[in-house]
């Protein structure tokens, strides 16, 4: 069975740090690229990073571009998500995906976590 497990959610003020992960387990992601999307409520969930099985291709939606910052270690099948200067905006649960291509929309992702919540105050 797979599982995505992510963590490290929680309640920040605006413009501290939050570091997610989300562990994979249950089959190898062998050449897999994991994303990372978000939906705040009442609204659509949207791309926010991905990240390809070797690293060398890497893309962020231009709303936190410059402020988060994924990365993955392959030997412990998990992948990050360092956001940095959070705004109250970027509250939402935020759930990672996996997924054969690159893509940015949901749909393309087969796999998915529950979600961690991160909620910025002003």
């Amino acid at each position: 069975q797979v599982q995505l497990v992510e963590s490290g959610g929680g309640l920040v003020q605006a413009g501290g740090s939050l570091r997610l992960s989300c562990a994979a387990s249950g089959r190898t992601f062998n050449g897999y690229a994991m994303g990372w999307f978000r939906q705040a409520p009442g609204k659509e969930r949207e791309f926010v990073a991905t990240i390809t099985w070797g690293g060398t291709y890497i893309r962020y939606a231009d709303s936190v571009k410059g402020r988060f910052t994924i990365s993955r270690d392959n030997a412990k099948n998990t992948v990050y998500l360092q956001m940095n200067s959070l705004k109250p905006e970027d509250t939402a649960v935020y759930y990672c995906a996996a997924d054969r291509s690159r893509g940015t929309s949901a749909s393309e992702y087969d796999y998915w976590g529950q979600g961690t919540q991160v909620t910025v105050s002003s």
